[in-house]
């Protein structure tokens, strides 16, 4: 075993530190004032920098051609340090590095002299007689942790054990299956003494596990510790100070959300059974679209199961159309286009050894070898034995996107659903290509499903460059949110998938992941009972990623309409889903730019309130929408915590609670609760049935008008890349109350809105306006609601729901809107 203990040189080479002690050599780099690089190695020497996950960086990588696209390159902060005599000091803008010399082990602290991490001196750098790697970190009861990718289980998991491995885990246990389909080792710390939140990252592609206060011994401080099976301790600190910090730092270094068509949001059906049938599947998936328009049920495209490439033998050969289920796929794909539907067709990177094509990738050298590299490495899969694309191999990437264009893309096909990509290969000796540095699977396993969806991305563009991919992967590491929405896998029908669900999602989205979901109304087991679909769909409706999805074991299929009599739930819900279109694409924008999360725990928009520390199950919408599903058979109230630091309002009758307090609301198999904040800005749309077809003529927006915010609205023509070209618009509005209410619309971008008219709902919950207008136009006021419906501008007060509602043509140029609501003395009139 080997221990780092004891400074033995230092080397300052000024854009980086180096030190060698007793056992490791480790290189210090400042790469900007919140973010700190621990590189450690028990080797003689650091390996040549080769990442696939890093967009930021300071120094030379061998993936910088292949990312060039990407990946941006940095000065780093000058490493001069001082010698306070125990330990050395590297200091940015926002926080001390404090390096102790023996035992050996790092601090880093803000300028105020909290401490956000420690090192577990005398055992801090481990590496054990069988190689693995161990990193342990100081641990206070005090300390809340949240993110690690996809985990079962409740947000926070201080005191859990888990595993970074990539499985396929059909079926899974939704509070306690470990590990799942993603593997991300990062985490964010938040300190509630101090209410301080830090993030570390180990850029490491090896299985690994974390554990977070499990282990326990006498004689050490408390701590907590990561340990790879191999590869380097290669450690990125992230400063916050707020979780919302974190995220935002992690995700410049590892990449923001693809900003991802806006058909996206529609409900996207899908199921195994029609691409099962004998034949005509064809035909069930168009009468299934023209079904959800008979019912009213908004939906903009199908998830396409595999099926639909089954051979004659009864198996899945990836790339190979089934003419029986499929007669004619070209004219398939433009018929699903013109009902206003997208295809997306699963793949799987696995070949069996019978496929058609098997023989052109293994004599190519495509497939990942065996450990003697001399033949082509097979394993289990789905059907039998098979060998996996290596996508470290230009080759493997090469074949792969020839056969995508020609089976799939080339039909106008620019959707693509990644599936069955975990890479379980049993022999962890197996070689890589590696961009001919060549390593073992067991070192590159997550990264594979990352470079399958960027070969999908860069297969879209090559053959329709001006349009936007849309991809989706069930397997990844950190950095697939730059190419793929993910979903949470082949969850199990239960009532415990419906709620645990929600913190694994919650999860991810604090792990750089905004753009996902999960299989809606339970992947694997029996169908949903009518309840427990009914209420999956209301959760369901809220997350980036929503599709109805199913692989039923008792032969029935999933839809929206299986039973009529509770029909009108699910499509009021997904109803509701397509009115926030505006808002949730607004949202995807800023995931696209700033990383946030779309659904967020409470505790990222509310870390004062130390209530929420463990909060797993109720969540925001953006920062104006708290949604506390029902998630419980048979429920007749919903108790709902509500944070502090905000009024909060009933998203359906207005009523007003103070937040700081639980509340118990009465509801029923329609109800979905939902509360918006003081300060709330939601821009919603309330005709819009298929995004692909309906242009948003009518813009509502809600706002709530007691206490100044802000909030982007974004638009662009949601299909194409032309918004790179500054064809978006971005109008920022603001509520200001220095002096009345003024809502302020401030426009940026060469983007026209499809928008005509805009309705501003302006909740005023103590005093109904006196007068509102439009820049210095004074608006008519109408007493009588019918003649305000009628005329195309003015305004009109609810009574009941408080609410002013402004109606006016859109205006081109920046305006504000003025809202006056002093008191009008009736009497000394």
């Amino acid at each position: 075993m080997m221990i780092s203990n004891k400074i033995i040189r230092l080397d300052n080479f000024e854009d980086y530190l180096e030190i060698a002690t007793n056992a490791a050599k480790y290189r210090i780099i400042l790469l900007n004032d919140d973010i700190v690089r621990i590189r450690c190695t028990f080797d003689e020497e650091f390996k040549d920098e080769a990442s696939y996950a890093l967009v930021m960086t300071a120094w030379e990588d061998k993936m910088d051609e292949l990312l060039k696209n990407e990946r941006t390159r940095v000065k780093a902060i000058s490493t001069k340090y001082e010698d306070l005599g125990n330990y050395i000091v590297l200091a940015t803008k926002n926080i001390n590095v404090n390096i102790y010399k023996e035992p050996f082990g790092i601090e880093i602290t803000d300028k105020q002299g909290n401490v956000l991490h420690s090192d577990l001196k005398e055992k801090a750098y481990v590496k054990d007689t069988l190689g693995r790697l161990y990193h342990y970190s100081c641990l206070e009861d005090e300390d809340y942790f949240y993110g690690f990718g996809e985990k079962a289980g409740y947000l926070n998991k201080k005191r859990r054990r888990m595993r970074m491995h990539n499985v396929d885990t059909i079926g899974y246990d939704s509070e306690c299956t470990d590990p799942l389909y993603k593997h991300i080792p990062f985490y964010i710390k938040l300190n509630s003494k101090n209410n301080l939140a830090s993030g570390i990252f180990y850029n490491n592609s090896y299985d690994s596990t974390f554990d977070m206060g499990c282990e326990r011994s006498g004689y050490w401080n408390k701590y907590s510790y990561f340990c790879a099976d191999g590869g380097e301790l290669d450690t990125f600190f992230i400063n916050g100070p707020q979780i919302k910090d974190v995220v935002k730092n992690y995700t410049d270094l590892t990449g923001k959300t693809a900003m991802p068509t806006k058909y996206s949001l529609g409900y996207m059906g899908s199921t195994m059974y029609y691409t099962e049938l004998e034949e005509d599947s064809d035909k069930a998936i168009l009468q299934f679209i023209d079904r959800c328009k008979e019912e009213g049920i908004p939906c903009d495209g199908f998830f396409m199961s595999s099926g639909y490439t089954t051979g004659e033998d009864g198996k899945r050969y990836v790339f190979n159309w089934n003419h029986d289920r499929f007669k004619n796929p070209g004219e398939f794909v433009s018929k699903l286009k013109e009902k206003g539907a997208a295809l997306a067709p699963n793949i799987k990177p696995g070949m069996l050894i019978s496929h058609p094509l098997y023989k052109e990738f293994d004599e190519a050298g495509a497939y990942i070898k065996d450990e003697k590299e001399e033949n082509s490495q097979t394993d289990r899969y789905w059907g039998g034995q098979a060998s996996f694309v290596d996508f470290t191999n230009p080759k493997g990437r090469e074949l792969w996107k020839k056969h995508l264009k020609e089976s799939l893309v080339s039909l106008g096909i620019t959707s693509i659903w990644n599936d069955n990509n975990e890479y379980e290969i049993n022999n962890t000796e197996a070689v890589c290509h590696f961009e001919g540095m060549k390593k073992e699977v067991s070192g590159l396993r997550p990264i594979m499903p990352n470079l399958m969806a960027l070969m999908a991305k860069e297969t879209v563009e090559e053959v329709y460059p001006n349009t936007r991919p849309y991809i989706t992967n069930r397997a990844g590491f950190a950095g697939i949110q730059r190419y793929a929405q993910t979903w949470a896998g082949d969850n199990n029908t239960s009532w415990k998938s419906l709620k645990f669900n929600i913190p694994v999602i919650l999860g991810l989205g604090l792990s750089g992941v905004a753009n996902q979901g999960c299989d809606i109304g339970g992947f694997f087991g029996p169908v949903p009972e009518p309840e427990l679909f009914v209420r999956w769909v209301q959760n369901g409706i809220f997350q980036p990623r929503f599709s109805i999805h199913s692989c039923n074991n008792d032969n029935t299929v999933t839809e929206p309409w299986m039973c009529p009599s509770y029909t009108k739930y699910i499509r009021n819900a997904i109803q509701l889903r397509y009115k926030l279109v505006p808002y949730y694409y607004s949202l995807l924008f800023e995931a696209a730019t700033e990383g946030a999360p779309v659904m967020r725990p409470l505790i990222y928009e509310f870390p004062q309130d130390k209530k929420l520390l463990e909060e797993s199950f109720d969540f925001m919408i953006g920062n104006s929408i708290l949604v506390a599903n029902v998630l419980e058979k048979g429920a007749k109230t919903r108790k709902v915590y509500l944070p502090e630091g905000a009024t909060w309002f009933d998203w359906y009758t207005k009523q007003a609670y103070q937040g700081g307090q639980t509340i118990e609301v009465e509801v029923t198999l329609g109800s979905i609760p939902m509360f918006f904040r003081s300060g709330a800005i939601v821009p919603i749309c309330e005709e819009l049935m298929n995004i692909h077809k309906d242009s948003m003529d009518k813009l509502n927006i809600l706002i709530e008008t007691s206490q100044e915010s802000s909030f982007v609205l974004y638009e662009d023509d949601g299909t194409t890349n032309n918004y790179k070209n500054g064809e978006y618009l971005k109008t920022t509005i603001s509520i200001n109350n220095e002096a009345g209410i003024k809502v302020v619309f401030d426009k940026e971008g060469n983007y026209k809105t499809t928008v005509n008219e805009m309705l501003v709902n302006a909740f005023c919950k103590d005093i109904a306006p006196m007068q509102v207008r439009l820049e210095n136009k004074k608006l008519k006021m109408f007493l009588d609601k019918k003649e305000w419906e009628a005329s195309e501008e003015g305004w009109y007060y609810d009574m009941e729901q408080k609410t002013a509602k402004i109606k006016y043509k859109n205006i081109e140029e920046n305006y504000v809107l003025y809202i006056d609501s002093d008191v009008k003395d009736l009497i000394s009139i």
